[in-house]
C-alpha cells in the first residue's frame, strides 16, 4: 500500500471531511479529463466529477487497499458517467442536416488547457487524445464500448482490470474493445490509432503560423486573406447550433459573408491566440458600433494540416467563464 493509499484510509475511517478532500483533490483534473472523454462536454464533466467525489465520500469505507487508489477512483468515475448516459437522451450524435455527411456532435464543448492535469500519467494528457476530432468519434461508441476503450485503449488498463471496473467478463471486454476500435478507424481514418505511443503536446510552427493569419486577416477585415488560408475540403461547424455543418471552403466564406462577417457591425475585431483540446484556436473579440469595448464573441478551433486549415469548429465563448478568457478587451 503506497502512502496516497494509507493517508486515504486513514482520512476515510477518521470521517474528517475536509481532510479527505485534501487527499482526493489533486486527483480531480485528471477525472474530469476522464469524464471529458466519456460526455464530451466541459459542464457535464464538471458534475460527474463533483459527483465522483460525492460518490467517494459515501462509499470511503469500502475502499480498502486492494486495488491502487487510482484505480478506484477511475472505477467510481466511469460509472458515474455510464449513470448519467443511461438517463439522457440528447448526449448521442444526430444525424447531419446535410447528406451524407454522417452526424454531428451538438453538446460538444472545448476543454481549456490550462485545466489539463500537470502530466501525472501521460495517457491522461496526450495530445491525441484531447484532440475534438478524437472526441467526437469516441461520442460514436455506445455507452459501455465508450468506457471499454478509454480504459483500455486511452489509459492502458489490462483487460482483467478494465472488467472488473465495468463488472463484465474479460471476453466481453475483449469484444467490445474489438468492436469500439472499428468505429474508431472508420471515424478517424489515416489518423493515429496507436494511443500508447510517445505523445505530442506542442503546437508546431505551422500551426502557430496559421492561427496568426487567422486572426490578422479577422482584425483586417480580409475575406481573401481568409479564405487562402482554408482548404478546399474545409470542415465548418458552429456549435451549439445545429445545421452549420458546412464542407467546403467556398460554401463557408459564402456563409459568413452572406450572414455579414467584415460588413457593418462585424467589422471591428481583436484577436487573442489560446489554445483548447491541445489545439490552435483564436478568441474572436468584437465591437459594436459605438461601444466602448470589444467583446468576447467565439473561439475558433482549428486543425491544420499542410499549412491550410482543414477543420474549424466554432464555439459560442460568450457563455463560458470556464475557458478562462476575458470578458472584454
Amino acid at each position: 500500500m503506497t502512502d496516497a493509499e494509507a493517508a486515504f484510509i486513514a482520512a476515510a475511517r477518521s470521517n474528517d471531511a475536509a481532510r479527505f478532500a485534501l487527499i482526493t483533490e489533486p486527483y480531480r483534473r485528471e477525472l474530469q479529463v476522464h469524464c471529458y472523454r466519456m460526455l464530451a462536454n466541459y459542464e457535464d464533466a464538471q458534475d460527474m466529477t463533483q459527483e465522483t467525489f460525492l460518490r467517494v465520500w459515501n462509499r470511503r469505507e469500502t475502499f480498502r487497499g486492494h486495488a491502487a487508489l487510482r484505480t478506484w477512483l477511475y472505477r467510481i468515475a466511469t460509472n458515474a458517467c455510464l449513470d448519467f448516459l443511461a438517463k439522457r437522451n440528447d448526449r448521442t450524435p444526430v444525424p447531419a442536416e446535410l447528406p451524407g455527411e454522417g452526424s454531428e456532435v451538438h453538446y460538444l464543448q472545448p476543454y481549456p488547457d490550462r485545466m489539463l492535469p500537470e502530466d501525472p500519467q501521460e495517457s491522461v494528457v496526450a495530445r491525441e487524445t484531447i484532440e475534438l476530432a478524437f472526441i467526437v468519434a469516441v461520442q460514436h461508441l455506445p455507452p459501455r464500448q465508450r468506457a471499454v476503450f478509454v480504459l483500455r485503449d486511452v489509459l492502458g488498463w489490462p483487460a482483467p482490470k478494465a472488467a472488473d471496473a465495468l463488472d463484465l467478463t474479460v471476453a466481453s471486454v475483449t469484444s467490445a474493445l474489438q468492436r469500439a476500435r472499428v468505429t474508431m478507424r472508420e471515424r478517424l481514418p489515416g489518423r493515429r490509432l496507436d494511443w500508447r505511443r510517445p505523445a505530442t503536446h506542442e503546437l508546431s510552427d505551422d500551426e502557430r503560423d496559421v492561427v496568426k493569419s487567422y486572426m490578422d486577416a479577422h482584425e483586417r477585415n480580409d475575406v481573401e486573406g481568409l479564405t487562402a488560408l482554408l482548404r478546399d475540403d474545409l470542415r465548418f461547424t458552429m456549435l451549439p447550433d445545429p445545421g452549420t455543418l458546412v464542407v467546403t471552403a467556398r460554401d463557408a466564406v459564402d456563409g459568413w459573408v452572406s450572414h455579414g462577417l467584415f460588413q457593418h457591425g462585424y467589422d471591428d475585431w481583436r484577436c487573442v491566440a489560446t489554445t483548447v483540446n491541445r489545439m490552435p484556436a483564436a478568441a474572436l473579440y468584437l465591437r459594436a458600433p459605438g461601444a466602448q469595448e470589444h467583446r468576447l464573441f467565439t473561439i475558433a478551433v482549428l486543425r491544420v494540416v499542410d499549412g491550410k486549415i482543414t477543420e474549424l469548429t466554432g464555439f459560442d465563448a460568450a457563455d463560458k467563464p470556464w475557458l478562462g478568457l476575458p470578458a472584454t478587451l
